[in-house]
């Protein structure tokens, strides 16, 4: 199984590899159009800023060639919010992949943004993604920026009130978490994708 990882500027994506590594898989990092398209699996990671992160993917010239994409997409953390139509960070238009806006947190009493640590995963409608996945299970967040709730969420998470942490529209989809540092349920998650 060839499995890619596009080289978009993510600062996770030694973490993301290493965490393929355990799962025994080999990925290629790559920003060559013809490797990403021939992969059997992609995906996207990403951390830092939605503007910088589409100004990388325009910059190699990925922005169609990812939407185009027909084999299992995967998008972790800024990646997920690239996935998106939209980024209320920096009025940024994104992938628009899955029909989703991209909003900031908004700071409230106990609340402090970014939302970073551990945060209990639920799972709103059956999806392989969420194999094995019990309920209450925890994955390790780190972001300031979220996806509402809509029709293309698999799970939620609760920060204020439910966001998406997992999304999926067709073969994108997308963990708002850090799967890589979500010890065995990021694992299990990553394994599940890798299934698909």
């Amino acid at each position: 199984m060839a499995v890619v990882l596009v080289d978009a500027g993510g600062t996770n994506i030694g973490s993301v590899r290493y965490a393929l590594q355990r799962l025994g898989v080999e990925a290629a990092l790559t920003a060559d159009p013809v490797t990403i398209r021939g992969a059997d699996k992609v995906i996207l990671p990403g951390v830092g800023a939605a503007g910088p992160g589409m100004a990388r993917l325009r910059e190699l010239g990925l922005v169609e060639l990812m939407r185009s994409l027909t084999q299992p997409v995967l998008g972790v953390c800024l990646g997920m919010q690239l996935l998106c139509t939209h980024s209320e960070e920096g009025d940024t238009e994104c992938l628009g992949v899955i029909d989703a806006p991209v909003r900031r947190f908004h700071e409230a009493p106990g609340l402090r943004v970014p939302h970073m640590g551990w945060n209990a995963l639920a799972s709103v409608r059956t999806h392989p993604l969420l194999d094995g996945l019990a309920a209450g299970e925890q994955a390790y967040f780190v972001h300031s920026y979220a996806v509402p709730v809509g029709d293309y969420t698999v799970a939620t998470s609760d920060f204020g009130g439910p966001f998406s942490a997992v999304i999926a529209r067709g073969n994108f989809h997308g963990m708002q978490f850090h799967p890589e540092r979500s010890a065995g349920v990021g694992a299990r998650l990553l394994q599940n994708f890798l299934s698909l």
